[in-house]
């Protein structure tokens, strides 16, 4: 499947400013890595903040993601660490990956990019596909907070110096519209959520077993809250 174009390719310059105070979640990313031995498949790679310290780590990693401009970032970024990541231009829908895995993630959201159950339930799919029996699916996704949508709804507030960010929640249909400026570059790109119990229902819809459900990277149960943590184990 051809990817559509994407939104990330106005702002491939500015994603790794504008994300560098994220880090939270590298090491829980790395340490999956490690416990899978490799190879990993990354779905939505970006500009490599995660695959470029897991291929740091001598692990391979194959990654994939739609948009050009972010897999060029993420090349010149692997070069000046001195690794390789095997980059591959496609949709999380149907990923271009022959290979099976131990390990599949998809960090920083990036399924929130899947807008209805069919996608979603594909997107799946399509990561099961790439797994051996038992493989891990690991990835984390959110829903807002109501305090979090009364500090942030309709405003631009300056996310990193010079890079300015802008939420616009529908809280009835559970979009968010997100948009990023900086001075030489701008997008907007829309982000739908779900419950946690939703992401469940449809991970088991498709062949997988939840095997644990986490609310933040330090692996603590999930008991509430904005951010959820899935690890899902390829079933039958």
């Amino acid at each position: 499947m051809a990817p559509e174009p994407s939104p990330y390719d106005a702002i491939a310059e500015v994603y790794d400013p504008w994300h560098v105070s994220v880090t939270e979640d590298l090491p829980f990313y790395v340490e999956e890595a490690r416990r899978s031995g490799g190879p990993v498949v990354e779905l939505g790679v970006g500009t490599g903040r995660i695959a470029v310290p897991i291929a740091a780590d001598g692990i391979h990693v194959i990654g994939v993601d739609s948009s050009r401009a972010m897999l060029d970032v993420c090349a010149r970024r692997a070069a000046l660490a001195g690794v390789q990541v095997d980059l591959r231009l496609g949709d999380l829908r149907k990923p271009p990956v022959e290979e099976r895995v131990p390990l599949v993630i998809c960090p920083f959201r990036a399924y929130l990019h899947m807008h209805t159950h069919p996608q979603r339930r594909q997107a799946f799919a399509a990561a099961r596909s790439l797994l051996h029996d038992g493989g891990r699916l690991v990835f984390d996704v959110f829903r807002p907070g109501e305090d979090d949508i009364a500090e942030t709804d309709g405003r631009w507030i300056e996310y990193e110096p010079g890079i300015f960010e802008r939420a616009d929640w529908d809280k009835t249909r559970r979009v968010l519209k997100l948009s990023v400026r900086r001075e030489d570059a701008q997008t907007t790109m829309t982000l739908a959520w779900l419950e946690p119990t939703t992401w469940e229902a449809l991970l088991v819809a498709t062949g997988f077993e939840i095997e644990a459900v986490y609310g933040w990277f330090d692996r603590r149960p999930y008991s509430g809250g904005e951010d959820t943590i899935f690890v899902a184990r390829r079933s039958g």
